[in-house]
């Protein structure tokens, strides 16, 4: 990147909280001096500090050696160093002004870390990698519309594959990327969504506790075997959604912790500041500058990298000041409500930036709590998200009903039911994500009742009933085949299962839904709107039977489908079609390719002008144990 220096623009952007392009001047930029000569300018706000300097190799990490001097008032500190280029490590020592301890800290707007447990920051020229995904680029606002089919799968990269053979490591950026990204192209996948990938000192955190907001973790290579992997996935038609966080950070003494020996960026009010459950820090969104700070990362992230969306982690601790808190552990605001008013603030200016800067990225926004207008737009007083994700369907499908033995379902009838009454308030991604299947919880297939057979069976039919509700799809990894133990993000997948048919076939029968999903438009076009859905039939609590009717924009455009939630056939089950003709059925969970019995209709069933469910024609049917099947109107 070419380095720009500092006007006073940039400043007065800086100090109001709009600058979204900091990382262009602050950091270590390698300069082109005459002669074929370089040097590298160091930039870092500490406008408490008294004295700062860097270290590094290039000057035996000597605190006095190279001191960086003050940029008028403005809190900012420069340096220019002859003979520094790509691939020094280097720190910067605070000087607090306080009569305390110079301290070491990592570059704050670092391109690249030192790979753990070192954590020094690495000067890097992130330019020279040559993109071949102009095509994709070119189209991505169409392929990201909301009325476009959206189905992610989600990834932690360090163990999605390892290589057992040689010490169980993790495979590079590089490495990966042929493998997933044929993988998700096959599966029909239309994004890979990674956990963070920001660089962050524990494994354990998954990257939620990250440290370099615009560094790629070094455990995979380098930034731009980071942009060869999204590269290739864009070349094979996936996008690519990257777990953003700019909620919380770590206290490891080399972050952004008391950076200049006062609270910089993180909330000095511990009723606000400090995250109680998870022991990390929140950052102070009523300091400009840290605004500016958290508008560039993301910037960033969608600038170089050509992510295509950004989900941000958490978003309910950060909008609810007494989330996750006791009596007495939280402030209300200014106006006495419990709503962080700065926080809104920010992730208004986030979306509006992103909308504004890069169209056709997405926004999607983890929020667990009935939050309103997180996906309504920023002008009409909503967050400005793009999609949200409902934590609520997971939480009554997966928890409340499907992990129940079938016997006890009617009981939980009104699990499958509630979502409707909400659906549409929200654009929703329906989630599996990788929280529920983590260490110490069982595994999706694992949560499913019953014999052998039957868990395979509940877990189709879920699925199918998850592509047969409006909103996004999500998929952690793992889930698509049927992980018979909970996820190890210390090793890898359990890919040696898929010898066995019934694993192998639970992967057909996730890709053929994925196929359908994008193939009909009845099945998106309006997934973010009530007149996509109609139940046919939610009241038949005894059978555990669901009929839904998906509609496209076309009048013809209609998709029929039926849930059984018990393991049993159903015989002569009449539900009512809006058409007369024969009804062609287009999926069958329980189809024998996907590890079923076999049950079905022949592959389709005519009408006959019996009045079922207010439709003057009806079709009779077989349905299948613990299955689902789509009927669609043969032309």
């Amino acid at each position: 990147m070419i380095a720009e220096p500092i006007t006073d623009f940039d400043v007065h952007l800086f100090t109001e909280g709009t600058h979204r392009h900091l990382y262009r001047k602050l950091g270590a930029h390698v300069v082109r001096e005459g002669h074929g000569q370089i040097a590298t300018r160091f930039t870092v706000w500490a406008p408490r500090a008294r004295q700062v300097s860097v270290v590094g190799d290039f000057n035996k990490w000597d605190v006095r050696a190279t001191p960086l001097h003050r940029v008028g008032a403005s809190g900012l500190w420069e340096g220019r160093v002859s003979g520094v280029g790509p691939g020094a490590r280097y720190k910067f020592c605070i000087k607090p002004a306080a009569d305390a301890a110079p301290r070491l800290k990592a570059d704050p707007f670092a391109y690249q870390s030192e790979l753990r447990p070192g954590n020094a920051s690495i000067v890097c020229d992130i330019e020279g990698h040559e993109w071949g995904d102009g095509a994709w680029m070119a189209h991505r606002t169409e392929v990201n519309r909301l009325d476009r089919p959206q189905t992610i799968y989600e990834v932690h990269l360090g163990s999605w594959m390892r290589v057992p053979e040689q010490g169980n490591r993790w495979l590079t950026y590089r490495e990966v990327a042929p493998l997933l990204a044929d993988y998700a192209a096959e599966m029909g996948f239309t994004h890979v969504e990674f956990m963070p990938l920001a660089e962050h000192p524990h494994d354990a955190s998954w990257g939620y506790q990250p440290t370099g907001f615009f560094a790629p973790t070094s455990r995979f290579g380098s930034p731009r075997d980071f942009m060869a992997l999204i590269d290739t996935l864009h070349q094979r038609g996936v996008g690519v959604v990257l777990d953003w966080v700019p909620s919380q950070f770590p206290a490891d003494p080399h972050g952004l912790v008391e950076f200049d020996g006062s609270p910089l960026y993180e909330d000095p009010d511990p009723k606000r500041g400090l995250n109680p459950d998870r022991g990390t820090l929140t950052f102070d969104y009523d300091k400009p500058e840290v605004v500016s700070f958290l508008l560039s990362s993301a910037s960033y992230w969608l600038d170089h990298y050509h992510i295509d969306g950004l989900r941000v982690d958490s978003v309910t601790p950060m909008v609810l000041r007494d989330f996750g808190r006791k009596k007495g552990g939280w402030s209300p605001n200014e106006l006495g409500g419990r709503e962080h008013l700065e926080a809104i603030d920010f992730l208004q200016r986030f979306t509006d930036a992103v909308h504004d800067e890069y169209p056709g990225a997405l926004t999607i926004a983890e929020e667990t709590s009935a939050f309103p207008g997180v996906t309504r737009p920023t002008a009409k007083g909503g967050l400005g998200f793009d999609l949200k994700w409902d934590v609520g369907w997971m939480h009554d499908t997966l928890h409340g009903y499907m992990s129940v033995e079938p016997s006890r379902r009617p009981k939980a009838h009104g699990k499958l039911t509630f979502r409707m009454i909400y659906a549409f308030e929200e654009n929703h991604v329906l989630v599996l994500p990788h929280d529920e299947v983590g260490p110490g919880r069982p595994s999706l297939l694992g949560r499913m009742p019953g014999d052998g057979w039957q868990k395979f069976a509940n877990l189709r039919v879920m699925l199918g009933y998850m592509f047969a509700q409006p909103g996004k799809k999500h998929l952690f990894m793992g889930g698509e085949f049927g992980q018979g133990q909970s996820w190890d993000p210390d090793g890898s997948l359990d890919w040696h299962v898929l010898v066995e048919p019934k694993h192998a076939g639970l992967k057909r029968w996730v890709r053929d839904l994925n196929t359908f999903y994008r193939g009909q438009p009845s099945m998106h076009v309006r997934d973010t709107s009530s007149e996509g859905f109609s139940w046919v039939d939610c009241g038949d609590v005894d059978q555990s039977v669901f009929c839904i009717l998906r509609r496209g924009e076309d009048a013809g455009d209609v998709t029929i489908l039926i849930a059984n939630f018990q393991p049993v056939p159903r015989h002569n089950y009449r539900v009512g079609v809006p058409r007369k003709g024969r009804w062609e059925e287009v999926l069958n969970s329980d189809a024998a390719l996907y590890g079923g019995s076999g049950h079905g209709n022949m592959g389709g069933v005519m009408s006959a002008p019996l009045p079922a469910h207010g439709m003057r024609q009806s079709v009779n049917l077989v349905l299948p144990p613990l299955g689902l099947i789509a009927l669609r109107h043969a032309e």
